[in-house]
């Protein structure tokens, strides 16, 4: 846990941990602090926040309340972006550490794979996946997986390709290690903290894609999101422009504590060139 003691010690990673852990917290009490459906009409419409206890943020124009909102999207949001980030570094590390280790017509393919998926736009390819396939939580999971995938690939195999020759990959070949366990156990884990520290910019990009998603009607109409609550007050933004301005900031302090554990975390694992990546 020496890592973990290094991240607290920068001033960007204290900052972002304790932002991500206080919208961690608010999500997990979201039942106990605002029990019951958020998107149910709970009171008058359109209340300004604080004028009324019963709702601190004031409520939508269908009567519901925007706390609870806040609250439950913080949550879908939070999962959204943990879901979709984990998902793309295992595909990724997956494909990265195969093309790396393999070399030749395998890793050829596979970098080809890479550059194809890298040219078309990850909003983009989101975007059209969701409108094909149809409207879910893992659906768009899945979408933003598949646009965020090839950057930890790349990373990963750049990782992999200079690990490969150094003496103690030579020794494992020597006493007969298998390919497979060379792989796994003396290249994989040098290979992870720079992946590992790109996963916190993949998750914030996660979270901006599902608000957008969500923004346009992409995202699953189900669940409380604050795409969907900003979208909600586009209407009346002059009137009651807290309804757009409440979630969009939940989302730019979201986005600004990921960039900041990135940062942090960055410096605790001793990379220098995650960022240049």
């Amino acid at each position: 846990m020496s890592w973990l003691r290094r991240l607290l010690r920068t001033p960007e990673g204290a900052a972002g941990l304790a932002i991500l852990f206080v919208l961690l917290l608010a999500g997990l009490l979201a039942p106990v602090i605002s029990p019951g459906d958020p998107l149910k009409i709970a009171g008058r419409a359109l209340l300004t926040p604080f004028a009324d206890p019963a709702f601190p943020l004031g409520t939508d124009r269908l009567g519901r309340d925007v706390l609870a909102g806040l609250l439950y999207g913080a949550r879908t949001s939070l999962a959204v972006g943990l879901a979709a980030a984990f998902s793309a570094m295992v595909l990724g590390l997956c494909v990265g550490l195969a093309a790396g280790f393999a070399g030749g017509l395998i890793d050829e393919a596979l970098m080809r794979v890479v550059d194809a998926f890298q040219i078309v736009p990850a909003f983009l390819l989101a975007l059209a996946f969701v409108s094909t396939i149809g409207v879910s939580t893992p659906i768009v999971v899945l979408a933003i997986a598949l646009g965020t995938w090839a950057d930890p690939a790349r990373l990963t195999r750049a990782q992999v390709l200079a690990i490969r020759e150094q003496d103690y990959v030579a020794s494992a070949r020597v006493i007969g290690m298998h390919p497979a366990e060379i792989a796994l156990r003396e290249i994989l884990p040098n290979a992870l903290p720079p992946v590992l520290a790109l996963s916190a910019t993949i998750v914030a990009g996660a979270i901006l894609t599902e608000a957008a998603l969500s923004f346009l009607g992409l995202g699953n109409p189900n669940i409380a999101t604050w795409g969907s609550m900003i979208a909600e007050g586009r209407s009346v933004l002059r009137s009651a422009s807290y309804l757009s301005v409440i979630p969009g900031a939940a989302l730019a302090v979201t986005v600004l504590g990921v960039h900041l554990f990135s940062e942090g975390l960055g410096k605790a694992l001793g990379d220098d060139g995650v960022r240049a990546a």
